[in-house]
Parts: C-alpha cells; sequence; structure tokens
C-alpha cells in the first residue's frame, strides 16, 4: 500500500507487511517449505552475485517471517521519520540475547536496572560472564547513579531496562535514560513487552533496540512462543543483532509467524480493552483492605505515575499486589475460580502468577527482596473479559486472605 506510513494505527496492525498473495487468498498464505528452488544453474549465479534477490532457506528468511517483521516495524515506528526494521525471532529471550550479543562482546559492560525478568536476569547475572561481558545495576537507572556507574565503567555498550518492570512494575523514564547513556557512548536497549507498541514507542523517545517477547500481548492468544527486535538503525537489524537470527538458530516456523500476525491485527483494539479492564480492577484492589500494596502506573500513588504519564499512551494490562506473606498469597491464588494460574501474560484471559515461587524462583531470597519482589507479590496479567467478572473473582478470592 503506498500510503501506509500515512494509516492511523490501528489501520497499519491490520494492513502493514500483508504479502497480497497473486493467489487472491485473503489471508496471508503460510509458507511451510524449508527450502526453495533455483529455475537453473544462471539464477544461482545471479543470485551468488548479487544481481539479483532470491529466496534460498527458511533459516535465512521466508515470506511470514518478513511479513510480520514489516508490521511489526510499522508500528514501533509509528510516526517516527526514521526508518525503523524488525526481525523475528523463535522467542523473547531469542531476542534479548541476540541483542545483547549484536552490541556486546568480551570486555565489555552492560548497565541495566535493578528488578529484571527473571530469565533475563539469570542470563545477565550467570551466562553473559562466561562470555566476559560484566554487568551491573542501578536502581530505576535513576540519573545519579546512571551517570556514576557509565562513569566507573567506561566500557559500557548497554544501558539495558524494562519499562514497567517485570514484576514489580516500577517505570523507568526512556528519554533521560537515553540521553545519559549516549552522552557515554552506550547504545539503550529497551524490553517493551508490557508496554507493546501501542501504548510505548522507545524508538521515538531516542531508544536504540526495542525487544518483545510476541509470545504476550503481540499474539494474544497464548498460541505461540515468540520474540522480536525493533530498531532505527538499519545496520543493527541486517548485519548486528538482527543477523544472530541466523547464526544462532532462533528462527520461528511459518506458522508461528502467521498466528503471531493474526494476533497482531488486533493488538490496538485489545489494548483498549486491557487498559479499561486493568483500570477498573486496580482501583477495586487499591480500595481493598485485604490488599497491602497496588502497583499499577495508572494510579496516581504508583512511584513513578509522574513518568508513565509523560511516556505511554495508556498504562497497560499488569498489575502487581503485595498480600503481606507467601501463606496469603497461596490462599488468594487457590480461591480464584475464573482467572488461571499460569506464566506469561498478555492473553485474552486474566492470568495470575506467585513471582517467588514461579518467574523468579531460580533468584535467591536475598537477592528478591533487595529488588523489591516479597514473598506477598502476586502479578496480574488482566485479560479482556467483562471486567464486572474479574472484579467479582478477585473479590471471592481476597475473601480467603
Amino acid at each position: 500500500m503506498d500510503d501506509e506510513e500515512q494509516l492511523g494505527m490501528p489501520s497499519q496492525a491490520v494492513h502493514a507487511g500483508e504479502m497480497h498473495d497473486p493467489s487472491g487468498a485473503h489471508i496471508d498464505p503460510i509458507h511451510m517449505t524449508s527450502t526453495y528452488v533455483f529455475e537453473d544453474s544462471e539464477a544461482i549465479r545471479a543470485w551468488g552475485a548479487g544481481e539479483v534477490d532470491a529466496r534460498v532457506y527458511s533459516r535465512v528468511g521466508h515470506p511470514n517471517r518478513e511479513a510480520l517483521s514489516k508490521k511489526l516495524a510499522a508500528l514501533e515506528g509509528y510516526g517516527m521519520e526514521d526508518k525503523v526494521e524488525a526481525e523475528i525471532f523463535s522467542s523473547g529471550m531469542g531476542a534479548v540475547t541476540a541483542a545483547i550479543m549484536g552490541l556486546a562482546g568480551a570486555g565489555d559492560h552492560l548497565v541495566a536496572q535493578s528488578v529484571l525478568y527473571g530469565t533475563t536476569n539469570h542470563l545477565v547475572t550467570q551466562i553473559l560472564p562466561n562470555y566476559q561481558i560484566t554487568s551491573s545495576r542501578v536502581p530505576l537507572l535513576n540519573a545519579e547513579g546512571l551517570e556514576q556507574e557509565l562513569g566507573a565503567n567506561p566500557n559500557t555498550k548497554i544501558v539495558y531496562l524494562e519499562t514497567p518492570a517485570n514484576p514489580t512494575m516500577s517505570v523507568i523514564d526512556i528519554r533521560e535514560t537515553v540521553r545519559i547513556a549516549h552522552a557515554h557512548g552506550a547504545s539503550v536497549v529497551v524490553d517493551n513487552t508490557f508496554a507493546t507498541p501501542v501504548l510505548q514507542r522507545p524508538l521515538s523517545m531516542g531508544a536504540d533496540v526495542v525487544i518483545h517477547s510476541t509470545t504476550k500481548f503481540i499474539n494474544g492468544h497464548g498460541t505461540v512462543i515468540g520474540g522480536a527486535l525493533a530498531s532505527r538503525h538499519p545496520d543493527f537489524i541486517e548485519e548486528g543483532g538482527g543477523a544472530l537470527l541466523r547464526y544462532m538458530g532462533a528462527v520461528p516456523s511459518a506458522l508461528d509467524c502467521w498466528l503471531t500476525s493474526i494476533g497482531l491485527k488486533t493488538l490496538p483494539l485489545r489494548m483498549r480493552e486491557h487498559c479499561s479492564n486493568a483500570r477498573a480492577l486496580a482501583s477495586f484492589l487499591e480500595s481493598s483492605d485485604k490488599v497491602g500494596r497496588t502497583y499499577w502506573p495508572g494510579l496516581p500513588s504508583h512511584p513513578q505515575h509522574e513518568v508513565a504519564t509523560k511516556q505511554m499512551d495508556d498504562f497497560g494490562a499488569m498489575i502487581t499486589i503485595d498480600l503481606g506473606d507467601a501463606i496469603s498469597a497461596c490462599r488468594f491464588m487457590d480461591a480464584l475460580q475464573m482467572s488461571s494460574l499460569a506464566v506469561s501474560l498478555g492473553n485474552v484471559d486474566t492470568l495470575v502468577q506467585h513471582p517467588t515461587s514461579m518467574t523468579h524462583r531460580l533468584m535467591t531470597e536475598e537477592d528478591r527482596l533487595a529488588v523489591g519482589i516479597t514473598p506477598g507479590m502476586i502479578r496480574i496479567s488482566v485479560g479482556i473479559e467483562s471486567p464486572e467478572d474479574i472484579i467479582s473473582d478477585f473479590e471471592r478470592a481476597l475473601e480467603q486472605v
């Protein structure tokens, strides 16, 4: 579509990247093939000489992956003059690993906020040191602390952040982080999984790379494991972290890309309902005397509410509450009837999980407490069910606390 860049975001979500197959099929076909056929030896020669493009092998590229990458790039680059490109991975952690390894190598340093998604935290603290990539943490990446840390580690190549953060829902000021990091020659990588490009577009705030676990809101239906990188630096996608896809082998299948693309078409619509339901549930939870603290960036009581208001279009579907202790948390979870107990998030149905015993269980208790993950903490991914039904389910369960 020639005027694609002028379309609104909901229209981009539907139309960007669509292949419009010559067969006339309205929905893109699924290209379930491992390899592609050359017509003759001259076609091979022309491809090898760089005279023509050709599909060769699905690990290198296939139509469904390319279509999904264009759709996601259109959303992450929405409203930007700079061209944004994306690459699709077989998991969110594949994208996280490629982002870091595409920017840093042996002898380099990474600075991150205190709290990270459990597996990302394990990668940074346990795996990367084996490859001589060191790291340090700055709570909330506060300006003074970040300046000091970057000054103390001039070999820093990456400032890495999640906002809102998993599972504490802390919010990082993206623009301020970018300003400080770039002044020290470091790239900024933002995990935008919780917010999605519908609510927050870090590349437009100066970030260099955005990560998604497309497993979550991008797909939206719990049918696929996937990940993605998007960047305003085409070379990073074509020759840097994006190119690591084919060398790491973290390649998504055509079916996975197709399912994710179908889900992505309704992302703006779904996020509107997710946010509306989260607003209603957060208000209820904050008013309950059974809940110690409610963390949702849209609440004025949230410690970084002003920052969230400045950089987010709405406040997302993720809520964290503290019920005081693990026993209360377990009683609450066991009493839920409609909501499901499961890791992951971003599904159309409401999911509830206990970070201490689930997503962040590999951390020591001391380390969890140091970053604000308490035994009574519950993370909620609010679905698109009727808000009255979600609140009723939670109200019944809280009676057991």
